[in-house]
């Protein structure tokens, strides 16, 4: 069986950046062994698979190495991608993923790609759990939690961009993953209202480029902080990516640019 496979870079508008997701679009799911060992092989941070209904609604999967994640938002952004490219009159698709329901995906005026995302704002926890402490070289100066990760506000720029972290510890964590962040000051990065790092080393690898789920945790979060609900993140890994950001109620609408890296065919069986 040959499966057309599709490889792009998400929150960026140049190759090598961003963060890079594999599409797969069939017309009925493979077992989930197969997508499964599908993403080991591509070992990118995730993998989506997608399957049209009958009414025009595409159900969306998504892999990274190790497991089945709950909700991906740059694997969701290079999907659009494709969709629209395939089908370029088309300014509006719907996904549906378990965990997080039906997502209204817009193509705007500017070229880029809009997600209604649900607003998955942390809560403050006082008990920080021993291996999150033990995982960080630097300690936190606040912690908040929700479904996906910790959240580790730091008052420094540098400790967002130097942090070390004991990977082992972190997997104690789990299924939750840690994201750093803070402010930025410096003039590198000042063009941006936040910051951050994502590292989850217990479902998908060791630092992940760029996160568009869990700006549906630091997006509302910054708001509440600077008093505005329009904002600028940069997720400041070896590749980078932008973000942006409206908080609106109960939802969060996240916009990047994408980028074809690779399309091709993958040939497996099944």
């Amino acid at each position: 069986m040959q499966l057309e496979i599709n490889v792009i870079d998400a929150f960026t508008d140049t190759v090598f950046k961003g963060n890079a997701a594999a599409v797969i679009i069939t017309d009925d799911w493979l077992t989930e062994d197969l997508m499964q060992s599908i993403a080991f092989e591509n070992n990118l941070s995730e993998t989506a698979f997608i399957v049209a209904d009958d009414e025009g609604l595409y159900h969306i999967r998504w892999f990274s190495p190790f497991t089945e994640i709950a909700f991906c938002g740059h694997a969701t952004l290079a999907s659009a991608f494709v969709l629209f490219k395939k089908n370029p009159t088309v300014e509006t698709i719907q996904f549906s993923a378990k965990a997080v329901g039906v997502l209204t995906i817009t193509q705007t005026d500017t070229g880029k790609i809009q997600m209604d995302f649900p607003n998955r704002m942390p809560e403050r926890i006082d008990n920080i759990p021993e291996a999150l402490s033990a995982g960080l070289s630097i300690a936190p100066t606040a912690v908040y939690c929700n479904e996906q990760a910790y959240f580790v506000v730091y008052n420094s720029e540098s400790d967002v961009l130097t942090v070390d972290r004991d990977n082992e510890k972190l997997k104690e964590l789990a299924p939750r993953d840690v994201v750093v962040t803070c402010q930025p000051e410096s003039k590198d990065y000042n063009q941006y209202d936040f910051i951050s790092r994502y590292f989850w080393p217990a479902n998908g690898g060791d630092e992940d480029p760029v996160t568009g789920s869990v700006h549906t945790g630091l997006a509302p979060f910054w708001a509440q902080r600077l008093g505005k609900n329009e904002l600028c993140a940069y997720q400041a890994s070896s590749r980078g990516g932008v973000l942006d950001c409206v908080v609106v109620g109960n939802r969060v609408l996240i916009s990047g640019n994408a980028v074809q890296y690779m399309t091709g065919f993958i040939t497996v069986e099944g």
